[in-house]
């Protein structure tokens, strides 16, 4: 099935070497475990294990305004499900090497993900606009671009983890689903329970143009912590005495929390006022 080509202002193609490990968002495209898009005018790249190259996508976090306390949650949702979105295609890039014709990529990848990042995009200009000036033509950071030859994207951005991935995906689909409750209810269900965390988002002030990527990084590594802790719930089922999980699990996720809070904060605080107690947001519970 064919699809008329979208017109794009001229793309710059950067052929890059060197075998890359993909694995997700995340967001899809960050550094390591930083799944959340990065800032710069080279916008967001995510590499692949194979040659057919990688997709790169314009940053969106870095052009927004200020977010309003009240659309932080679902933002920041909304961004981590662009990388995975971009992590999914890049993943489709390397399972369709050899498929189709001379448009393939475009007709059957980069068009499909254009029309999903054109949805996401726009909940995030509604999600300001409820109670701010709604930002207008984020729709043309929606398309991306081919970067030939595989191998290390440009400007040497880390792949996102497996795990990152899962966490981003997980956090998109509850964006989706319009669910602005606790984010840490990420990672597996099953006889082992699952941890629950404080909702971060929900809790910060505006917060300016300038820190939006950064704060959207550690809110998506925020989930990534929960969905790593969850999957080691999960493997050491049956092991230790009675305080394992708070020492093994529980205590090391709040260290964690504890220093991506504190960045968040530092974040905001160089051009705003710093958000005090975020730490006490940093403990997590076991639900049975």
């Amino acid at each position: 099935m064919s699809r008329a080509l979208p017109k794009y202002n001229k793309r710059r193609v950067a052929v890059i070497g060197g075998a890359a490990a993909l694995a997700l968002t995340g967001a899809v495209v960050v550094n390591s475990a930083l799944a959340g898009e990065t800032s710069g005018n080279s916008g967001t790249n995510a590499r692949t294990l194979a040659s057919p190259g990688t997709i790169s996508c314009p940053d969106v976090a870095s052009q927004l305004p200020a977010v309003p306390a009240s659309a932080q949650a679902e933002v920041a949702r909304n961004l981590a499900l662009l990388n995975t979105q971009i992590a999914e295609a890049n993943k489709r890039l390397v399972e369709t090497v050899g498929q189709g014709g001379p448009n393939f990529v475009q007709n059957a990848i980069l068009g499909p993900l254009e029309d999903k990042r054109i949805a996401t995009v726009n909940r995030i200009a509604t999600a300001i606009g409820r109670t701010a000036e709604k930002p207008q033509g984020l729709d043309a950071l929606a398309p991306c671009t081919l970067n030939a030859g595989g191998g290390a994207a440009e400007g040497g951005a880390a792949a996102p983890s497996a795990t990152a991935t899962e966490a981003a995906e997980d956090a998109g689909n509850a964006g989706e689903a319009g669910n602005t409750g606790n984010a840490g209810d990420t990672g597996e269900a099953g006889a082992a329970g699952t941890i629950s965390c404080p909702d971060v988002a929900s809790r910060l002030p505006a917060i300016p143009a300038s820190a939006q990527a950064e704060v959207a990084r550690n809110l998506t590594l925020l989930n990534t912590q929960i969905a790593e802790a969850n999957k080691r719930l999960v493997e050491t089922v049956g092991q230790g005495g009675p305080n394992f999980v708070q020492n093994a699990i529980l205590g090391p996720l709040e260290d964690k929390r504890i220093a991506t809070v504190n960045r968040i904060a530092t974040a905001i605080g160089r051009t705003a006022e710093k958000p005090q107690g975020l730490d006490a947001l940093a403990p997590c519970t076991l639900n049975q």
